[in-house]
């Protein structure tokens, strides 16, 4: 846990925002689903997750509407934030997805996809802690990385969606998994929107 100054309490909600944020996706990735009853278990904690970080993003709009003065413009604030809960956001809703489809295997490609995200929510909160401590130039390289990851995830889309029609001839196994797919890069689309944010702050306060 990052402990910042009372004076800070922005830059300590983003904080908080990202670091559940990053546990949400230690939790997702290091899930291990073999029943029905794992994937409901699954994605109710990864709906608790998600309120969390409802409940911080409330608090912090609540907080902006009350303080004139911020750390950084209130826009970068509350765009920072909202970018981080659509990476949640879109965690919650494939968990949500895999229980409705009655999924309790993830094919190597799917594993791939969430070791990426993982990787990227790693280094959004390491880019939250520089921030907060004021070392803008340092996000510079966690920028560069979520930017590669979802390059990576970009090529891995092309690839399995390739194989899926190639080599799977039952139709609905093929619209569910293309869509399970299709969702996974997209929570790679929202990290990146986090890193092209995080930039935009660098670029007006560095």
């Amino acid at each position: 846990m990052h402990f910042l100054s009372k004076n800070d309490k922005f830059l300590n909600m983003l904080s908080m925002i990202s670091l559940n944020l990053e546990e949400a996706s230690r939790y997702f990735v290091e899930s291990k689903i073999k029943s029905e009853a794992d994937l409901h278990d699954f994605s109710a904690k990864m709906k608790g997750y998600e309120r969390k970080g409802d409940s911080y993003v409330h608090e912090l709009i609540i907080a902006l509407n009350k303080t004139f003065v911020t750390p950084l413009q209130r826009e970068d604030i509350l765009e920072l934030a909202m970018k981080m809960d659509d990476v949640l956001d879109g965690f919650e809703e494939w968990s949500m997805r895999l229980e409705i489809y009655g999924l309790t295997h993830a094919d190597e490609y799917m594993v791939e996809f969430v070791g990426y995200l993982y990787e990227s929510a790693k280094e959004i909160a390491q880019a939250i802690t520089m921030l907060s401590k004021k070392k803008l130039t340092s996000i510079r390289n966690n920028v560069i990385k979520i930017n590669d990851y979802e390059t990576e995830c970009d090529d891995l889309l092309v690839k399995c969606i390739t194989t899926l029609f190639k080599n799977e001839k039952d139709a609905i196994k093929i619209i569910k998994y293309k869509e399970l797919y299709e969702m996974l890069e997209s929570v790679a689309d929202s990290c990146e929107d986090v890193a092209d944010t995080l930039e935009t702050i660098i670029m007006r306060n560095a």
